[in-house]
């Protein structure tokens, strides 16, 4: 799938990630990669912060976000010798880019695009005007997007189901300029999802999320993440009876995380009765724990010794950068008729 092919994955400074965060959308991300390498290929992973500042107009904020972010993704196992890492306000030619495709994106696209219609949903429900808050950077949003996918050639963008639309949208984009000029100036992305990525639930069962604060935090000391599995919800049943694993929260965490062994012993645990609440969430505990104890000292290292991260993104910014330079070249050469 990934043969001699341009894999570009972007992430957004966000703040600290928890372990959904981490399971179901870090770790595959770097997996891909690894696989798109290994296949021939190249991977380009960038930090997001020009979509970023939409949100989030503190620097202070904004910048401990990025650092965090950046450290993150090394700590998973992003190898910055392999993949190309820089962040996106690093790219000059990523602005230009965008300028050029706004020319070609039907007003209709940015009406469509899934965060805008999330957002005036919010204001209507409010009872807010629609545009309420809504700025144009969250309004063009997609694209900037397709500026980020198409300046690097971009042969694949791993996405989740929400992301489909914006790699249809520089799609068509491109698809526009290149019908336009009648010349193959942009390379025609597709989207892979990885059907195989976790949804972790939180501690409540619904999915983890900051924003519902039943999260099991990534890089805390272990006392934090034992108190936050020791508050999953379980009912009063006692350990002794049979009980189905399916139906149990804990399970249904642990199976994102768990080899098939470890899972099958937990399942067989609750289906006999040898196991009880305290029993399983320890043994989750002792997953979580294992999963992340060296991406964690990882983590730390890097947040201490930042400068090393700085000169990463440097280094990957100089090797990016001439990549979208030949493609905005391109685009200038066609529209301006040079």
């Amino acid at each position: 799938m990934f043969e001699d092919k341009k894999v570009l994955t972007g992430v957004k400074p966000t703040g600290t990630p928890h372990l959904g965060n981490y399971l179901g959308a870090i770790k595959p991300a770097i997996r891909l990669g690894h696989q798109a390498l290994d296949a021939g290929g190249k991977h380009y992973m960038f930090i997001a912060d020009y979509h970023a500042i939409n949100a989030e107009k503190d620097p202070a904020v904004l910048n401990q976000k990025l650092k965090e972010i950046a450290c993150i993704y090394l700590a998973a196992g992003l190898d910055p010798s392999r993949s190309v890492f820089y962040r996106q306000s690093d790219i000059a030619e990523i602005p230009e880019i965008t300028t050029i495709l706004y020319a070609y994106t039907p007003k209709g696209f940015m009406n469509k695009a899934h965060a805008y219609k999330a957002a005036v949903d919010r204001n209507r429900e409010a009872g807010k005007p629609d545009d309420d808050g809504i700025n144009m950077g969250l309004y063009t949003y997609p694209t900037l997007m397709a500026a980020d996918i198409l300046a690097y050639d971009t042969d694949i963008v791993p996405v989740g189901k929400d992301q489909v639309q914006h790699v249809e949208i520089a799609r068509d984009i491109a698809g526009a300029i290149n019908a336009h000029y009648n010349k193959q100036l942009l390379v025609l992305p597709e989207y892979s999802i990885d059907e195989n990525v976790a949804v972790v639930p939180g501690i409540d069962g619904r999915k983890m999320s900051k924003s519902y604060g039943n999260v099991i935090p990534l890089f805390e000391d272990d006392k934090a993440i034992k108190k936050a599995i020791f508050s999953i919800k379980t009912d009063s049943r006692p350990m002794e009876e049979p009980k189905n694993p399916d139906e149990i929260l804990v399970y249904e965490i642990y199976k994102s995380i768990a080899s098939p062994e470890q899972l099958r012993e937990m399942g067989d645990g609750l289906r006999q009765g040898r196991l009880g609440y305290g029993h399983i969430k320890n043994m989750l505990l002792d997953a979580v724990v294992s999963e992340i104890r060296d991406a964690r000292e990882k983590y730390n290292y890097y947040m201490a010794h930042y400068d090393e991260v700085e000169g990463m993104l440097e280094e990957g910014a100089a090797k990016a950068r001439p990549v979208a330079r030949a493609t905005l070249k391109r685009l200038k050469d066609a529209v301006f008729g040079r």
